[in-house]
């Protein structure tokens, strides 16, 4: 399966505009995401021996990536939609951004952009979670 086929059939598709802004750009760059994923599939699966069939696809989303999982999950239905991945499960597991003080060690979870250390205040903290996007695992059945 050529993952781009079933891209190709967002086009024309009504989008969403909303006042003033384009939404299109945040549309299709969930699709490129998409597409992506079903292209590194395709090589997954012609390493796997002859009627292997995937299940379900796992993605890691982080806070901090940029990608609108709605979008995400809407551009994985309409991409697989009449593909042989029309019946392929999507699940994806949203990554809180957390932080690390290099001071005292403390690891947090970032809330509302506030980065600072709640334990000693140490201001400059490292992003230790929340920036992924990832394929997590495949489900292939058996």
């Amino acid at each position: 399966m050529d993952a781009g086929v079933g891209c190709e059939k967002m086009e024309g598709s009504e989008v969403p505009i909303g006042t003033g802004q384009d939404h299109l750009g945040i549309y299709m760059h969930e699709l490129s995401i998409v597409c992506s994923v079903l292209d590194q599939l395709d090589e997954l699966k012609k390493q796997q021996p002859e009627g292997t069939k995937f299940s379900k696809v796992g993605l890691r989303v982080g806070e901090l990536a940029g990608v609108d999982v709605d979008c995400l999950r809407f551009g994985f239905e309409c991409s697989v939609k009449d593909t042989p991945w029309e019946t392929l499960a999507l699940e994806i597991e949203e990554v809180p951004r957390r932080q690390r003080c290099p001071g005292c060690k403390a690891e947090f979870k970032a809330e509302n952009w506030a980065t600072e250390c709640p334990k000693c205040g140490e201001a400059a903290t490292v992003t230790i979670a929340g920036e992924e996007l990832q394929i997590a695992f495949v489900e292939v059945d058996e």
